[in-house]
């Protein structure tokens, strides 16, 4: 039997599935709505891609890869790794403050309830940036137990544009509060300095 031919590339077949993960939830995408975007028949869908889990998994992979992918490599650089740090962080500021779509399909992953498909991103996605980050907060926080710190660097970055809509009518709000760069310069000041200091300049 011949190969099905795609008109669409696997990268492409990968970043309109991570599209549909990211604006549905993995409950509320069939391999049939998969298919109908990429232009192909389902059948030559699961000629390529076993069932809809394997799916989702290489194109959260392939979404995390194109958009965190450069951001690891500021991690394993050499130099001060404070700096490497603040890069970190305020590239990744930057990126999710442009990739509506890439900030939902993490938000998505991080609501998700399906603890064997968690175990598969954690392992086959996930892994190697977080060992990385880990790494490098090791280098700044010796002595500490970094798997908390990671975490809180990650989510001190997201959660600002988590709860952007319900900010603007929150006590104290201002709008520069949603500038890129004022919530990069905030992370940063809270990592180096604490709550007492989060505002001083380095």
């Amino acid at each position: 039997m011949a190969k099905p031919v795609f008109t669409n590339t696997r990268e492409e077949i990968l970043g309109l599935s991570a599209s549909l993960f990211a604006t549905r939830g993995f409950d509320g995408v069939s391999m049939r709505d998969i298919a109908a975007a990429v232009g192909v028949t389902p059948a030559a869908l699961y000629y390529h891609f076993s069932d809809k889990t394997q799916l989702c998994l290489d194109a959260v992979g392939y979404a995390f890869e194109e958009k965190m992918g450069p951001l690891k490599a500021l991690l394993d650089g050499a130099g001060n790794p404070w700096d490497r740090l603040e890069s970190f962080v305020v590239q990744f500021t930057r990126m999710l403050a442009k990739e509506e779509n890439f900030r939902r399909l993490i938000q998505w992953v991080l609501l998700d309830s399906d603890e064997q498909r968690l175990q598969s991103l954690a392992d086959q996605v996930f892994r190697d940036l977080f060992n990385a980050l880990r790494h490098l907060v090791g280098e700044v926080a010796p002595g500490h137990d970094h798997q908390p710190h990671v975490i809180s660097v990650i989510g001190l970055v997201i959660y600002p544009f988590e709860t952007r809509s319900v900010q603007r009518f929150l006590p104290g709000y201002q709008q520069q509060h949603e500038d890129p760069k004022a919530i990069a310069r905030h992370v940063v000041g809270l990592m180096r300095n604490g709550l007492g200091g989060a505002n001083k300049e380095k």
